[in-house]
This record gives C-alpha cells, structure tokens and sequence, in this order.
C-alpha cells in the first residue's frame, strides 16, 4: 500500500541494505505485505508504526531469525539471498540490539563486549587480557566510559544500554538496530545515547532507530519509514515531518495535544515525604502527592530516583525522614507491605524486575 502523497527522497546513495516482496504470515495472519525497505550506509533511519504494525517482524528477517514467504528478495551490500540465518546475518554486520538487552548479568561489562569474539573461536581457554583490550578499544571508539570490570546486573539501565551497543561493535556491525533503546531512559540519558547514535552514523554505521517518542526520531533520523497493519505507508525525509504528522500517519488518525494545567491546591494529600533519607543514596527529601496529581521525579543518572521510589515502594527502608500515607505514619519494610498500603511500584528495568517470564499473564 503506498502513499499517494509521499515526498521524494533522494535515490542517488547506495542501500547497504535492501528488502524487495517480503511478506511474512503467522497462522494465516499477514504481519508483513510485500514490503519493499531499505537502509543507506551511514545513515540514521527511524521504523515507526503501532504495536503490531510489523516493526519487530522486519527486523528478525533481517536478523535471520524469521523466513519470509517465497518471492521475497534480500540484498545486503549488493549481494543477494532469498533468506538469512542469525550466523549469516551477523557475518554480515548486522547486530540488532532488543529491548531486554540480552546481556549476561553474572558477566563484566568487558566479557559481556567481547563474548562473540571469545565464543567465535571455539577456544578451551579465553584471554582476559584480549577481551579487556577489546571491550576498552570499543569503547574508546564510541568516545563512552564504561567500568571493564563491574558486573552488568549491577548497572543501571542506561549503562547496560551502553553495554550492549558497544558489543554490537565488537562484532563489527555495520547495520544496528535498536528496538525501543530509550524506553526506560530519562531526557539527560536520551541526550547521551543520541550523542553515540551521532558517533555510530560519522563512523559509517547504518542505524535503525525504532521508538515511539515522536520528538527523538524527528532529532535524530535522517529518513523515516512508516509502517501500518504490516503495510508500508511511505518513507520520508525526517526534516519535513512533525510530531503531528508522524501520530497522523502511524494511527490514521488526527490528534490535538493541548496542556491544561490544574488547580490542585484544594486536594487532599495521599503521600507526604519528610527529610527522608538513605546513606550513599539521597538525603533531605521532602515532597508530597495530592489525589489525582502528577507528580514527576527528576535526576541525572545517579542522583537516586530509582533509590527513592524502591525506598516508598518498601525494598530499601529509609535511614531517617518519615512517609505518611493519608496522614498516617508509614514503615513498610518489604515490597509486600508497601502493596497492601496501597502503593504500587513499575519499574525501569521491566523485563527482569517488573515480570515473572515463567508464569502466565
């Protein structure tokens, strides 16, 4: 399905990658029709849709994962193939980096980037010494400090983001896909990442940015492709669309985003912070949150938003400072008498934090 009134975009850079016909079904369920994409070299170039509109599909054929239906044309630096497998995939530079990451939390931040190399091999006895100068040599090339020998489960999120995107260029990617790669980060952490994205498209590296966040894509890309119902609606240049435009073609839909503020004076408060604290983590807090406000929690990384709220939410008690819930003193000493007070906690890492992935929704 195309767009009547797709703009132009400039034909003359060679595609690293490009994908004629694909057509991917699931028990009858067409996820793609006939797409035809493509990806130049360094250029930043943003997958958008609604859930369901055939994002994540796109990326597991080009990552071998999924077998497009018969018909459908791959060509990757000008060479041809009627499908991919992941060996194959990332023999060829293609490195896609998931929301969950993928990352091995038991390891250090130097094995974690220098695992494929290590793995590729097949060695009975691995050099740290050579995974150390490896991971530091990635690491000096995306201009990004990372602590070689602390665990990665011990991290926060945009670390662990850094982590991974540094252990796509170990394995010399040249195409890098990043699913959703700002979903847990604040504004200041979104600024840095884009900053390597910056650096990964100078240094020749193909990006596929998919997100959500309409205001990061229009900054960052330099094309966008819109996909709906695993149909392509167009692809564009970034500088002539808009939040506006982008939320039109995504939902078909048109909306007015309007701030109203409220009144919120004469509300009852529900939670009251008083010179809370926690030693090494945050001091001095005081606050509060009235019935039906919303209340935003603010900091660079390291400036203990996640400590506090896991301090509300009862997993680490507060060394001094007081928490009233409705007026009334509160000392949860677990998550679970936090929840039968009545708070709720999301967490930032929702993959091995937020849910239980043995048991059923």
């Amino acid at each position: 399905m195309n767009n009547p009134i797709a703009p132009a975009v400039d034909a003359s850079a060679t595609p690293f990658v490009r994908i004629t016909n694909v057509t991917m079904k699931f028990s009858g369920i067409t996820a793609l029709n006939a797409l035809d994409w493509d990806v130049r070299r360094g250029e930043v170039h943003c997958l958008m849709g609604e859930n369901g509109c055939g994002k994540s599909t796109t990326i597991k054929v080009l990552s071998g994962v999924n077998k497009p239906e018969p018909g459908a044309l791959i060509e990757i630096d000008g060479k041809r193939y009627e499908q991919l497998t992941p060996h194959l995939s990332k023999q060829l530079g293609i490195q896609v980096i998931y929301q969950d990451l993928s990352l091995f939390p038991n390891l250090s931040v130097a094995e974690n980037i220098s695992i494929e190399d290590a793995l590729a091999g097949y060695a009975t006895v691995i050099s740290q010494a050579r995974m150390r100068d490896r991971a530091q040599a990635t690491i000096n090339r995306l201009g990004v400090s990372l602590p070689l020998d602390a665990k990665v489960g011990e991290l926060p999120i945009a670390t662990r983001q850094l982590v991974a995107i540094c252990r796509g260029m170990a394995s010399e990617a040249r195409l890098l896909f990043m699913d959703e790669p700002t979903a847990s980060l604040t504004r200041s952490e979104v600024n840095s990442l884009l900053d390597v994205v910056r650096r990964l498209k100078n240094d020749g590296v193909a990006v596929v940015f998919v997100s959500h966040k309409l205001d990061e894509v229009v900054e960052i890309a330099d094309r966008v492709t819109v996909l709906r119902d695993g149909n392509k609606l167009g692809t564009y240049p970034a500088a002539e669309l808009n939040d506006k435009r982008l939320g039109e073609l995504m939902t078909g839909k048109q909306f007015d985003h309007v701030v109203r503020a409220r009144n919120c004076g004469g509300l009852t408060s529900v939670l009251e912070v008083r010179g809370l604290g926690r030693e090494g983590e945050y001091r001095g807090i005081d606050f509060s949150v009235r019935k039906g406000e919303i209340v935003g929690l603010v900091g660079l990384l390291g400036a203990g938003r996640t400590e506090l709220a896991l301090s509300l939410f009862g997993m680490s008690p507060p060394d001094s400072g007081e928490i009233l819930l409705e007026g009334k003193l509160m000392r949860a000493r677990s998550n679970r008498q936090a929840k039968d007070a009545g708070i709720a906690y999301v967490s930032e890492d929702r993959l091995s934090i937020g849910l239980n992935m043995r048991q059923s929704l």
